[in-house]
């Protein structure tokens, strides 16, 4: 990340660590906001990726599982709340309790094989509400796919020149946000179409803490 001496990004770190009113009894997540420029939603490509990080930024983050009867069962091994097709079905398309089973959850994990029914099963609420799943693959390993997830930040560019994505948070030591936001800043850049010169600004900040500029 060439743009910013990692001296200096050590700097921001320290400052957004320690830029904060008062110490919190919880987890707080460290967040880079984005503004871009010359660049045209409606026009130009709309790019979406994600890409995972050495350093866990969401290890409290809610899963749910949507699953075949092994993924089922080993989702409800490691704890998390799993639903089969037969519980699908039981929802009968109605918005209300679709959306009252998912509100608990961040993310949503789904068999692939359930994943290319479920707009047949559930119509398209899961899309409107923002909580399509991710799929796994039927030979993975549920908690396999769930630390991934855990570990992977994502990028989806929509209708504003502003986007923002966790790479961390005040658990992990100064030089694991160092590299952890290193690596998504590039991923970042990699996705756009001129690159840093379509990044206006970007900002740093704990969930309750004020933003840090660390770039334009």
């Amino acid at each position: 990340m060439s743009k910013i001496p990692a001296d200096q990004m050590k700097k921001y770190i320290h400052e957004m660590l320690t830029n904060r009113d008062k110490k919190r009894n919880f987890t707080e997540t460290c967040e880079l906001q984005i503004n871009l420029r010359d660049y045209d939603p409606e026009k130009d490509k709309r790019f979406q990726g994600a890409v995972r990080l050495p350093n866990d930024p969401y290890p409290n983050i809610k899963i749910g599982v949507i699953g075949n009867l092994t993924h089922c069962e080993q989702a409800r091994a490691l704890g998390l709340t799993a639903i089969d097709q037969e519980g699908l079905k039981k929802f009968n398309k109605e918005k209300k309790p679709i959306k009252k089973w998912c509100k608990p959850f961040d993310i949503l994990l789904a068999s692939e094989s359930l994943l290319k029914i479920l707009p047949r099963l559930l119509g398209n609420i899961l899309v409107k509400i923002g909580k399509f799943p991710i799929a796994i693959p039927e030979n993975e390993i549920v908690s396999n796919k769930v630390n991934e997830t855990k570990a992977t930040v994502r990028f989806q560019l929509k209708k504003v020149l502003t986007l923002g994505t966790s790479f961390g948070n005040n658990k992990l030591t100064e030089e694991q946000l160092r590299v952890n936001l290193n690596i998504t800043v590039s991923f970042l850049v990699s996705l756009l179409k001129k690159g840093w010169m379509n990044v206006k600004t970007l900002y740093i900040k704990t969930s309750m803490g004020a933003p840090v500029r660390i770039y334009g």
